[in-house]
């Protein structure tokens, strides 16, 4: 078992680390003994008809409750799910999180409507796990107004004696619960977001080299940030998903109807240019997968970038530069992966995606799955999570830390 998976339970690590992370209380420097603990956890799991199709954030989330569980008197979980614009919204109701929580834990775990229904359930009985529903439903959970927000958070605060911060997807996010909520009790760290922390330091600082990046996904806009401070950190950058098409449009291709930020175009080049003057390989694909629409049921037709259809779409990196990608990837000790290579929900367009996750299973050094979209297709293509050095989960948070932006979330947890 590695150092991580003893820290919260789901994944494995290949090496220790020494990194400090004294700048924030852990568990154990905490006394939970009979003390009503609010738990901040990501739990926003997809759902399918109501079911759970990926309980991976729940699983990461148990060994910092059962800890807790231990000692305290309760448990108030708060926990986003989705984006809900105007309050309660059933598809996006916590019970089915509940229901799966409780089953793990043994235990009844009750979904509260409101602050009072959690109170009144937290009080029933010694060691009560209880589910605070969405808290994304309370609109000043999310407000621009800090005011609006403080107030909101002095009422959550009375729901417990001390924070422990474990939701690392939301860490980004100036949000109540996650920013000022911690700043009004004693608080720390919990397992999840403890490890997530320790990874993503070594990420930024100390990688063993060779260093490599996989970057995907639809959008430049996305990654442009963190693909300019990584320019400055890794040794090979290799880009995938949808806008590879950009990058292509950069250097004067025809991309046919494929997705492109024309807006990006600019600094594009400019990252072309700078990858260039610091001798970093960046990867780019030598081949495409096309098809005529975006539909699972559309035909492959896989073409050289300098051969792209007028009237097609891009939906794959193709095989020979999947197989590029993997070669140039094997003899890295470090190797962090976001944002899938293609259509990977398309079996027809998933190869390119596979590709990345078995080079990255097969890694000797360190691997890390970026969580979002990554994790998702790692998990749809079969692999196992004890396949990949670690799976992070929370992708925005992930991106945002390695672009060397603050996470207001991981701020308020100082001591």
């Amino acid at each position: 078992m590695g150092l991580l998976q003893s820290l919260n339970g789901s994944c494995s690590l290949r090496r220790t680390f020494a990194l400090d992370l004294t700048f924030m209380q852990t568990l154990e420097s905490m006394d939970f003994t009979n003390k009503r603990v609010i738990l901040r956890c990501d739990l926003n799991v997809p759902l399918k008809n109501g079911e759970i199709t990926d309980a991976g954030r729940i699983l990461a989330s148990l060994p910092t409750i059962e800890f807790i569980r231990k000692k305290a008197a309760s448990i108030v979980i708060l926990s986003h799910l989705g984006r809900p614009k105007n309050g309660f919204t059933s598809e996006l109701s916590l019970t089915p999180v509940a229901n799966r929580l409780g089953e793990l834990l043994k235990d009844v775990v009750s979904c509260a409507t409101d602050i009072a229904e959690a109170k009144k359930l937290a009080a029933s009985r010694p060691g009560t796990v209880v589910l605070l529903e969405n808290i994304r439903f309370f609109a000043a959970e999310t407000s621009k107004d800090e005011t609006e927000r403080k107030a909101f958070a002095q009422e959550l605060a009375t729901l417990g004696d001390i924070y422990v911060g474990d939701g690392f997807g939301a860490v980004h996010r100036k949000h109540a619960s996650v920013y000022d909520l911690p700043q009004l009790l004693p608080h720390c760290a919990g397992r999840l977001i403890y490890a997530e922390m320790r990874i993503l330091n070594t990420l930024a600082t100390d990688p063993d080299r060779p260093y490599g990046v996989v970057l995907g996904g639809a959008k430049v806009s996305d990654k442009i940030g963190v693909i300019s401070n990584l320019l400055d950190r890794v040794d090979i950058l290799a880009i995938g998903g949808g806008m590879v098409f950009t990058f292509l449009a950069a250097q004067g291709k025809e991309i046919g109807k494929s997705l492109v930020d024309l807006e990006q175009i600019p600094q594009v080049k400019e990252l072309i240019v700078r990858a260039a003057e610091k001798k970093v390989a960046l990867l780019l694909p030598k081949d495409v997968v096309m098809a005529s629409e975006f539909s699972s049921d559309a035909r492959p037709t896989v073409v050289s970038v300098d051969a792209i259809p007028a009237d097609q779409i891009g939906m794959d990196i193709g095989p020979d530069t999947a197989a590029h990608y993997a070669a140039a990837l094997q003899d890295c000790r470090t190797v962090f992966w976001n944002g899938p290579m293609g259509v990977f929900e398309f079996s027809a367009f998933a190869e390119g995606t596979r590709a990345i996750a078995q080079a990255l299973a097969d890694l000797p050094g360190l691997s890390v799955i970026g969580g979002g979209d990554s994790t998702a297709a790692i998990r749809l293509l079969g692999f196992d999570d004890e396949q990949f050095g670690y799976i992070s989960t929370g992708g925005g948070a992930s991106l945002e830390f390695l672009e060397g932006k603050e996470l207001p979330g991981i701020n308020a947890l100082e001591k």
